[in-house]
């Protein structure tokens, strides 16, 4: 096998001159924007945020508050700043309010021009053209400022709209409000309550002089009115400008992570905007209480809890490299998540799959047990957290949530006991389900060997990790539905989105044995036959079948108009197997797609996606393979090559220790993978080595 990649990639604790670039000016959270629901170029929103952070804010260009499509580049008018928390379109907002200056009693929103627009993580600024008002916010992780440029107008005012079933009062300088907005995911009586001090009194129309600034200051809680109060220390009498410099400086050092150099300034712009997607979700759903711990108001019980929680991820997006990235560059901020999860695991029988706030009923899959994994192999998550995740996941493996069915198993019964989930037993998706729990199971097992459970324990959960092979079928060489009496089901089309599978096909799902690729080469024939159908996947035209749906979802779209045949880079489901060519005998292949993604599919213009975005799942994607190297399998511990973009990358890890990158050359094939002068075999470089004092070098073919 030929090894590929073009680096040399050194361990090193020395120290990093300062960089003067502010590498948060690269990013543009515009990348994604020119999105609605028929085609996806990323169904983003220029999110004004701190990494993390518990509160988003958004221009928004809808007309009806409940719109998930909040701001659309295409749009022409803003009708309000958005306070939001919304991971999805797809899921939608909670605990929302909104904020519009205006003159001349008209409250219905403005024109704009993007040419007057500045969006970056730190600092938003637009200009109304109907109400000639300029507006600028600027974040901090649960309050932020707003300035507004006011004309000279008798008649100056400020719209706070609390939304559907909340409240705001003005008092002078001071509103204050809650709103009750959701999408679900909250039990009853849940509540933001917010918070704004005025440098000009509110509640009716102002006199202002042209250039008048008015400051807003404002802040919000999940726990209470009071909280909210403490939650505006964050800014209250900051001026402006210094809550953008603190800002700034926060994007720049989490950014600052991972520098990369001797790109054009497109791939620069791309990568740090790719950065920033991936360090927005999950966020922090937690505040800091009058002692100075974390506190957490929980959507699983509706009670105030001590620790920590965050929300708003998709489990079976965001397993697959998302939370691999927050392992390896900001495990700080995973052992938070961890620990998070636990309390969650506390707080109720199961753990979420897809939260928003709470439990959403969205997608399939088990893959908490991924995400678990993956941050116990590198030693994130304590022990006394590891075991209670462990029980959550073991008592998922059994049962489903009462009212929510992606959280646990749908089709747990059928699972353990014959092995798959047959086709006819009115379990939907259940060829996906049966893939993804068996990678699920196998997960499972790692964290029983981790804790020293019983090896009949251990040994029960890599049994079932074997169950893919009980809805493959080696006459068609693809995974493909199976009924309860053993046969597989008839007719068949590998182009059939949906029914047995999850926004895919046969072609897409085939790949997802993560746990056990040399298992999946082995049943299609060995690794020429494996080979060939891999290639098949961009050999064949994007036929589909969207029967099961009974229209054509954006999803089959943006596979389409990519022009790869049936790869569909856009879903999540397909995002590895460009990785999979390691397997083969021409590996180079791989690299030649995994660049051509990089360079075509991706860029920083609003339509800078080629599908949903998902939580910063299509992000990770590219940061990892810009840097090299993919986690195809999270939970092993290996990283898979594949081909550097840039000529350097310097990666900060734990211990001051930095991963540095190098590349030579323009093309996407390499060869040559050492660890400290040694050659690395099959394309698989262990997790460990990478914060370790160890040398990897990667020469050029």
């Amino acid at each position: 096998m030929k090894r590929l990649i073009p680096l040399i990639l050194l361990l090193s604790a020395c120290c990093r001159p300062a960089d003067e670039v502010h590498l948060s000016d690269y990013v543009s959270t515009l990348v994604g924007t020119q999105s609605d629901w028929t085609l996806s170029t990323g169904n983003t929103y220029p999110a004004i945020a701190l990494p993390w952070g518990m509160n988003f804010w958004t221009p928004v260009t809808a007309e009806r508050e409940d719109d998930g499509w909040a701001y659309q580049y295409d749009k022409h008018r803003i009708t309000g700043f958005k306070q939001t928390h919304q991971p999805s379109p797809w899921i939608n907002d909670y605990g929302a309010f909104s904020i519009l200056p205006f003159t001349g009693g008209n409250a219905s929103g403005s024109w704009f021009s993007h040419k007057s627009e500045v969006a970056r993580p730190y600092y938003y600024s637009v200009y109304l053209a109907d109400y000639d008002i300029r507006v600028e916010i600027t974040p901090t992780e649960r309050a932020a400022v707003m300035r507004i440029t006011f004309p000279e107008s008798d008649d100056a005012d400020i719209k706070v709209n609390p939304f559907k079933g909340g409240v705001v009062s003005f008092e002078n300088e001071w509103v204050n409000g809650y709103t009750m907005q959701n999408h679900g995911g909250v039990p009853e009586g849940f509540r933001n309550y917010f918070v704004i001090k005025s440098s000009e009194p509110l509640g009716g129309p102002f006199k202002t002089t042209r250039g008048q600034v008015v400051t807003l200051y404002i802040a919000s809680s999940f726990i209470s009115s009071e909280q909210a109060y403490r939650n505006l220390g964050e800014v209250l009498d900051r001026p402006f400008d210094e809550v953008k410099a603190t800002a700034q400086a926060r994007w720049d050092e989490v950014l600052g992570r991972i520098r990369v150099s001797g790109g054009t300034n497109e791939q620069m712009r791309t990568f740090y905007s790719c950065l920033y997607r991936s360090t927005l979700f999950p966020r922090k759903f937690y505040e800091i209480g009058p002692d100075g711990k974390p506190i957490h108001y929980s959507p699983y019980d509706g009670k105030v809890h001590d620790g920590y929680l965050y929300t708003d991820t998709g489990f079976w997006d965001t397993f697959r490299a998302l939370f691999p990235l927050l392992n390896l560059v900001y495990p700080d901020v995973n052992a938070e998540i961890q620990s998070g999860l636990a309390n969650i695991a506390r707080e109720n029988d199961f753990l979420p799959e897809w939260a928003s706030p709470g439990h959403r009923d969205c997608m399939i899959g088990n893959n908490s047990a991924s995400v678990i994994a993956d941050a116990a192999l590198q030693g994130i998550t304590s022990r006394e957290d590891l075991e209670v995740l462990y029980k959550a996941l073991v008592h998922g493996t059994e049962h489903v949530h009462p009212s929510v069915s992606s959280s646990g198993r749908k089709g747990h019964e059928y699972y353990n006991s014959l092995g798959y989930i047959p086709y006819d037993v009115g379990v939907n998706e259940n060829v996906a389900r049966t893939l993804e729990y068996a990678y699920d199971d196998w997960c499972i097992a790692q964290i029983a060997s981790l804790l020293d459970r019983p090896q009949e324990e251990i040994d029960l959960y890599l049994k079932r990790s074997g169950n893919w092979r009980n809805v493959f079928d080696p006459s068609a060489r693809l995974m493909r539905g199976r009924r309860a009496d053993g046969r597989f089901q008839e007719p068949f089309s590998p182009y059939k989105w949906g029914g047995d599978f999850t926004e895919g096909n046969a072609w897409h799902y085939t790949w997802s044995v993560f746990h056990d690729i040399p298992g999946l080469v082995d049943a299609m024939g060995g690794q020429e036959s494996f080979e060939q159908m891999l290639d098949s996947v961009f050999k064949v035209p994007p036929i589909y079948d969207d029967s099961y749906y009974g229209y054509r979802i954006h999803e089959i779209t943006e596979m389409q108009v990519a022009d790869m045949g049936n790869y569909a880079h856009g879903n999540q489901p397909s995002q590895h197997m460009l990785y999979l060519y390691n397997w083969t005998a021409h590996p180079e292949k791989g690299s030649v797609y995994i660049r051509e993604v990089m360079d075509r599919l991706y860029s920083a213009a609003p339509d800078g996606y080629c599908g949903d975005e998902d939580n910063g799942q299509t992000s990770a994607w590219y940061v990892f393979s810009a840097l090299g190297f993919y986690p195809v399998c999270p939970g092993s511990g290996q990283y898979a090559i594949g081909t550097p973009l840039f000529p350097k990358a310097e990666v900060s890890l734990p211990g001051g220790k930095t991963l540095t990158i190098t590349a030579k050359g323009n093309g996407p094939i390499y060869n040559d993978v050492r660890l400290n002068g040694e050659n690395i075999q099959d394309n698989l470089i262990n997790i460990t080595n990478y914060k370790k004092n160890s040398t990897l070098s990667f020469g050029i073919l």
